[in-house]
Formats: C-alpha cells, sequence, structure tokens
C-alpha cells in the first residue's frame, strides 16, 4: 500500500508566489493546500491536518505571527513545523517569530530550491518512525512512543524543535554541547540556521520545562554551550 504523501500548507496573499510555490511542492511530489488569509489559515488547518505550514508574516485578517501563536496552543498542531516566510530581515523580527511557536523562517526573496531543502528537512525529523522506549532525568520523564513528557507529573507541552532539543540532552546528560554542535544533532547539518536559533529554543525549553519553584535543569557554559544538569543551577 502506497503511503500517502506529505501535505503541506500554503499561507501568502500574493496569488503569484502561492502558484510558485505550489507548482514546485507539487513537482517534488508533496500535496498541497492554501489560505489567503489568517482566518482562513486556522481553519483549513483544523480540516485538513497539514504536515507543515508556510506561513507568510504579513497576511490580512490576521496576522501570521498570531496564526502562529494560535496554532501551538492546539494540540494537534504543537508537534507541525512552521517555517515563516517573511521579508523582515531584521534580526529581532526573526526571534520573534521563533519565540512565537515558528520552528524556521526564510526571508524573502529566497530560492524555491532553499525554501524545498528546509521542507524536506523539517518533514524528514518529524515524519521516521518514533523510537520505542521511556527516557528519565531527574523528574523529567520521557515516552518517546508517546511523544509525551512530564516533570514530577505534571505534563510538558513542548514544540517539535523543543522535543527533539530535549531528547538530545536527556540521552546526554551532564555533556556539554556548544550551539553549533546543537545545531547539526538537531537541526541536521543539510540545512543553515544561524546560532542565535538555539537560544531562542533553548529558552522555551527553559520555560515549558521549568514550573514554579523547580530547579533550571538546563546549565548555560559561559562560551561553550548548554548541558542537562541536575546539579547546577543556570
Amino acid at each position: 500500500m502506497e503511503t500517502m504523501k506529505p501535505l503541506v500548507m500554503i499561507v501568502e496573499d500574493e496569488a503569484a508566489l502561492v502558484t510558485v510555490l505550489r507548482y514546485n511542492l507539487e513537482k517534488e511530489g508533496y500535496r498541497v493546500c492554501e489560505a489567503m488569509d489568517g482566518e482562513e489559515a486556522l481553519t483549513v488547518f483544523a480540516e485538513s491536518s497539514p504536515d507543515l505550514v508556510l506561513l507568510d508574516w504579513m497576511l490580512p485578517a490576521l496576522s501570521g505571527i498570531e496564526v502562529c501563536r494560535q496554532l501551538r496552543r492546539k494540540p494537534g498542531a504543537r508537534e507541525v513545523p512552521i517555517i515563516m516566510l517573511t521579508a523582515r530581515g531584521e534580526e529581532a523580527d526573526k526571534v520573534r517569530g521563533l519565540n512565537t511557536g515558528a520552528d524556521d523562517y526564510i526571508t524573502k526573496p529566497f530560492s524555491v530550491p532553499e525554501l524545498l531543502a528546509r521542507v524536506k528537512a523539517h518533514l524528514r525529523r518529524v515524519q521516521p518512525i518514533q523510537p520505542k522506549g521511556v527516557l528519565e532525568y531527574d523528574t523529567v520523564v520521557m515516552d518517546l512512543g508517546a511523544h509525551r513528557v512530564t516533570r514530577a507529573g505534571r505534563h510538558v507541552h513542548l514544540g517539535p524543535t523543543e522535543f527533539r532539543l530535549l531528547r538530545f540532552l536527556m540521552q546526554n546528560p551532564g555533556s556539554v554541547f556548544s550551539r553549533e554542535a546543537l545545531l547539526n544533532a538537531v537541526w541536521g547539518p543539510d540545512i543553515y540556521v544561524e546560532p542565535r536559533t538555539v537560544d531562542v529554543h533553548i529558552r522555551r525549553l527553559r520555560k515549558a520545562l521549568n514550573g514554579e519553584g523547580e530547579t533550571d535543569l538546563i546549565r548555560t557554559v559561559r562560551a561553550a554551550g548548554y548541558a542537562l544538569d541536575a546539579s547546577v543551577t543556570a
């Protein structure tokens, strides 16, 4: 039985760009659905359950940032990769997009081959058969099969990138990893992401993982990187 091709949702109000993206994505074998504004995007997402979202920053009715924020609140959307399409090249804007829940961003104008490479890379990370088993560290339990994380019995909501980041750290407790090493292990060597991106996702992971009164399990080592280490506070 042939497996169904991944479904990519394009959220973009420039009709010409939608046409180009649809043509190239379908040429690569992906299925495509689309929305022209933010409100339509939320409806189409609920109806179609896409495997990845290409989300324009500037949209009518509801901004891409707000769409991203709302999607990340939905249980069925937390693990879906979101790539922001934006003409905003300022680093602060990129960081804002990542902080909202996006997994990646690409600045317009962009090359179609680069966009396709990023789509392929993100889908490859979420689509392989998930490893089974359970990882435990301190009060954190990660069920790889169920894709579920708890700390002291409390459910921890993580996006796909934070889940992969925590999984890698839990597989290597106590070891310090540079930003470059984390990028290679979590994002993969086939896609360029700025080292600053690691800091953003570490902050998101900390916020989700550390409840009130709980020890920060992620240690920051100045000029070196990060480690999962319950013995030393960050």
